[in-house]
């Protein structure tokens, strides 16, 4: 039987911790199969981003076209967009197909580095928002895109209707920057669901952002609905985390395969 289809729109990570190549891991490990559009290239490994170079918005409608109108796609999830004219193309190719969509919303890198261009921020909040199905920002995220500060957990439902009020249908507000345990509240505006999970001292956490929203688009393909993919996700990123691994002479990544060599859940 085919399995279900998940498409990346996505740039490449050179190191393979995170970006394109993170996501089609992920969507392996999990059962589905992972197809991919190009936004940029970088030259990157576990001690940043050296060099970024992103792709005409033609190639990238090209690939996304290719792909779609030939294989279809059960789910897609976007990750770096780093212009305005490619968000604003990938939000218009997305809003015409016929499938969930998670949207994450990158805009550094877990080094630090830019990902995002300024002036694409409105056209994040005014066009690639509106087309998800869910979007999941990290704290740094929220408060690039709406000015608002968590600093505790119970500033996560401010955040959640700051971000919900650009047209997600659903958002993740991953609260992972706070102390204490990885906390993140998934949200719709009426229907609240809090996800825990305990922290674990591990440096080699690269890729942690892609993995998640691959992860629920993963699900998604599957036919679960967005509050089971989203908990079966934080379930499967946790074990990535534990078993993150050194590369290199910065942060390593998680393990995407973790599940390939061990039969229980760690941590949970």
């Amino acid at each position: 039987m085919t399995p279900p289809r998940v498409l990346t729109v996505a740039g490449s990570d050179s190191g393979g911790g995170a970006g394109v190549q993170a996501d089609l891991k992920t969507m392996l490990a999990l059962g589905t199969h992972g197809m991919s559009v190009i936004t940029a290239v970088t030259a990157q490994n576990s001690l940043g981003v050296q060099g970024a170079w992103e792709l005409p918005v033609e190639a990238v409608r090209a690939q996304y076209r290719s792909v779609v109108d030939d294989i279809g796609v059960q789910a897609v999830k976007t990750g770096m967009l780093s212009s305005a004219a490619l968000v604003e193309a990938v939000a218009e190719l997305i809003a015409g197909t016929d499938a969930p969509v998670v949207v994450d919303p990158v805009g550094v890198s877990k080094h630090g580095d830019p990902l995002l261009a300024a002036s694409a921020l409105d056209s994040v909040r005014t066009a690639l928002l509106p087309a998800a199905t869910v979007a999941t920002p990290n704290l740094d995220e929220v408060a690039q895109l709406t000015g608002v500060r968590v600093g505790s957990e119970r500033e996560l439902r401010r955040a959640a209707a700051a971000v919900l009020a650009y047209g997600p249908r659903w958002v993740l507000i991953k609260g992972g920057h706070l102390p204490g345990d990885a906390v993140d509240l998934l949200t719709d505006g009426s229907e609240e669901h809090w996800l825990r999970a305990p922290r674990h001292d591990n440096r080699h956490t690269h890729g942690t952002g892609c993995t998640l929203a691959s992860a629920i688009a993963a699900q998604l393909a599957k036919g679960e609905t967005v509050p089971e993919a989203v908990a079966a996700a934080k379930e499967y990123v946790t074990g990535a985390i534990v078993s993150g691994f050194a590369l290199g002479g910065g942060i390593g990544p998680v393990d995407h395969g973790w599940r390939l060599t061990r039969r229980d859940t760690p941590g949970a």
